[in-house]
């Protein structure tokens, strides 16, 4: 477990990692010579399998705001159909902020963005239209959410405080 706990982010993972690496060993049907070896081994790709395959930073991500009495929830406005006055200069004010952030942005980066996210097109489609690794595309996503998210707490907290 402590060569596990060092590799990953969190107690979960680890926990993860081991009961896989357990499960391995206990369902394998063939001799093993280098019990220690083959452990280690599993243990280092059940960790490489598990950073591969973790979740890109959704949309969802970037309008969700903390839990707490304060808190302002974009995603609220979103499925909020009163017609209030107020929801739509709101909405309309994330959508301007969005896309001003969004034109500041690298091209790169926006179009994977806006491709994946917006438009709903799959990484690896994405990745055969433009030649891109899988990685290097999710490494860009990445990349203009933490950007995204940043102009969008600027305009939460602007509207928290006044």
């Amino acid at each position: 477990m402590g060569f596990i706990r060092k590799r990953v982010a969190n107690e979960a993972d680890a926990e993860d990692i081991l009961q896989d690496v357990f499960y391995q060993l206990v369902g394998n049907t063939r001799p093993i010579e280098q019990l220690t070896g083959w452990l280690f081994t599993v243990t280092r790709n059940k960790i490489t399998d598990k950073q591969r395959k973790k979740k890109p930073e959704l949309l969802d991500d970037l309008y969700s705001g903390p839990d707490n009495e304060t808190s302002f929830d974009w995603s609220e406005l979103f499925f909020d159909d009163t017609g209030n006055p107020e929801t739509e200069y709101l909405k309309n004010l994330f959508w301007e902020t969005l896309h001003r952030a969004l034109d500041e942005l690298p091209a790169a980066q926006r179009d994977v963005f806006v491709l994946n996210e917006i438009e709903g097109v799959p990484f690896k489609e994405i990745a055969e239209k433009t030649g891109e690794t899988i990685n290097t595309l999710l490494s860009r996503k990445r990349y203009a959410v933490l950007h995204l998210r940043e102009r969008l707490s600027i305009l939460r907290d602007e509207l928290l405080t006044n």
